[in-house]
């Protein structure tokens, strides 16, 4: 197992500079919308894409919390995790092996995996799927609290992104309405020295949710991984050890 995870860590570094041959692109693209044509030409372009399908991951994404995890540690095996904004359900795939949560690694504590989205989400071996079920409402984080039972978890993640608008400063707001819905709920059943991982875009209201999550957490980090495509403005706020609520 530690070999295979050595292995899954250096794609996530090496995967842009590790010569891999590039799908061809198609000869005729007629009859497709133009931004169809550049959406499948970025994709066919894409090492990530193409790595995700190797290692068996449902999407891209996954080397972005991989590389993430390999700079800052931040799951480990019998951690208590939530993933918000789950689908297709690549960060869980990703949360389960490295928390042991199918219990493979027979040496280390047994993790537990929460995944949920308003999208569909296929099953995952080790993790427990609520799909079809917007995180936003208070009946599904009511779910996600009673399949917990009273554990308090060790790492609430969010990679949710609003559908977009094209409006640039409308798009920020909606993205960052989300993660303040993130934080409220981590705040509730995150443990004492517990992390909070949250994606955002670039806009004037990032630096604002940066000093928000600073108030409840002894650090926050930055972090723009290698997998992010150039053109995207997104980024994450790796917030850790979760001071608590004070009560009274």
């Amino acid at each position: 197992m530690a070999t295979a995870c050595a292995r899954l860590s250096m794609i996530a570094r090496r995967v842009c500079t590790s010569g891999v041959t590039r799908r061809e692109m198609p000869n005729n693209l007629k009859g497709r919308k133009t931004s169809s044509q550049l959406w499948l030409r970025r994709q066919l372009a894409d090492p990530y894409v193409e790595k995700a399908k190797i290692e068996k991951y449902r999407c891209r994404s996954a080397f972005k919390l991989l590389e993430m995890n390999e700079r800052c540690g931040i799951l480990s095996p019998g951690m208590t995790v939530v993933d918000c904004g789950a689908a297709p359900g690549s960060w869980t795939q990703v949360a389960v092996y490295l928390t042991n949560a199918e219990g493979k690694q027979d040496d280390k504590p047994v993790g537990k995996v929460v995944a949920i989205d308003k999208l569909q989400i296929y099953p995952i071996d080790g993790a427990f799927v609520i799909g079809n079920m917007d995180f936003t409402t208070l009946q599904a984080q009511e779910k996600i609290r009673k399949h917990l039972a009273g554990s308090s978890v060790d790492v609430v993640m969010s990679d949710m992104a609003p559908n977009a608008t094209g409006v640039k400063e409308m798009d920020h707001q909606n993205i960052v309405a989300l993660a303040y819905v993130a934080l409220r709920f981590a705040l509730v059943v995150s443990k004492p020295e517990a992390s909070f991982i949250v994606k955002l875009w670039d806009g004037g209201a990032a630096k604002n949710v940066e000093d928000d999550i600073r108030k409840f957490y002894k650090t926050v980090k930055v972090l723009r991984p290698g997998a992010t495509r150039t053109e995207s403005s997104e980024k994450f706020l790796l917030a850790r050890g979760f001071k608590g609520l004070k009560v009274g």
